[in-house]
């Protein structure tokens, strides 16, 4: 993510890069368990990757997503990124981590992770610095908030 906008410093923007960095820290101590031969490990690891991830996108589609979605200009975008949600919300469970096949979909899944994470922090975040009134980051925060009791 870019230092240079200041986005970073807006307390909902900062408690979502802060969920990326523990999601993808966890999904990195996953793929190294699967290193080791150890997919207990690993499931235990993706399982609570996708209860962090539950939470960080209800917080995000309920919040600065449907805020920012209301505008044309960002409609499509945030489509697609939510495409991208369900799609990760859907696999994540389903992956048998003892199964080489399985483990390669992951691993994929992981950097795909990583594109979706920079589409919102270098596109989508920086953007809602301008997008945004008052009133839109109230609501997102707080929409963050029920998603984080």
């Amino acid at each position: 993510m870019c230092h240079y906008c200041g986005c970073r410093d807006i307390p909902l923007i900062k408690e979502f890069i802060a969920e990326h960095e523990r999601v993808t820290d966890t999904a990195g101590d996953a793929l190294r368990a699967l290193d080791r031969g150890d997919p207990a490990t690993a499931r235990a690891l993706v399982d609570r990757m996708a209860g962090e991830l539950a939470a960080h996108w209800r917080g995000e589609e309920d919040g600065l997503f449907r805020v920012m979605g209301r505008d044309p200009e960002y409609a499509e975008y945030i489509a697609a990124l939510e495409a991208e949600h369900r799609e990760l919300a859907a696999l994540l469970p389903a992956l048998d981590l003892s199964a080489p096949a399985d483990v390669v979909v992951f691993t994929d899944a992981v950097h795909e992770l990583r594109r979706h994470i920079a589409k919102e922090e270098d596109g989508l975040f920086p953007a809602s610095l301008t997008a945004l009134s008052g009133d839109a980051w109230d609501a997102s925060m707080a929409a963050w908030r029920e998603a984080h009791p």
